[in-house]
């Protein structure tokens, strides 16, 4: 697409046309679950479990992540002194949000699972026990944050410390001059 028309079109849409074209497809995605809801007779249990969780989310959920993120954006650690040469650390916050928000979401996900909460009906169904979940859970949380800590560790490495000026140089002597 010409340019002249991507900033026509951004000037009166006010976004890129690929965010339009992205928003249309996510909207044809959800029309068409929300088909097969239907079809399937199901939808008044998937609207009250949507229902449902955008409550829990908004009245219980997002008060507490959003909670525990201040909490983390005021550690006492934070008031360290970076290493010398440094101006700044450069940022963790997102180096502890990502993992526990994966975290979290496998938890909201699985956590019937992981707490043996539905150990009977999974048992009739699969002939398995839910015992391995928990231990599972853990171990992928594990790796998150040690896949996180160990990016975090490089880019602390490679962050550039601002280059020290060099001394400054010797003045220069006046020659003597012998008689």
């Amino acid at each position: 697409m010409p340019s002249r028309i991507r900033r026509r079109m951004a000037g009166r849409y006010g976004a890129d046309p690929l965010h339009l074209l992205a928003l249309l497809a996510c909207f044809a995605l959800a029309g068409y679950a929300a088909g097969r809801v239907v079809a399937a007779g199901i939808w008044i249990g998937f609207l009250v479990w949507f229902v449902g969780a955008a409550v829990i989310h908004d009245l219980l959920l997002y008060p507490l992540y959003s909670l525990a993120d201040v909490t983390a954006q005021r550690r006492p650690w934070h008031r360290r002194r970076p290493p010398s040469g440094t101006s700044t650390w450069p940022p963790s916050i997102n180096y502890l949000r990502v993992p526990a928000a994966l975290s979290g979401l496998l938890l909201l996900i699985w956590f019937p699972l992981i707490l043996r909460l539905a150990e009977g009906n999974y048992h009739r169904s699969t002939g398995l026990d839910t015992s391995p979940y928990l231990g599972r859970w853990l171990l992928v949380t594990g790796v998150l944050f040690a896949g996180s800590a160990l990016a975090y560790a490089i880019r602390l490495r490679r962050h550039k410390t601002p280059a020290e000026p060099p001394p400054p140089l010797p003045a220069p002597q006046a020659r003597r001059s012998s008689p």
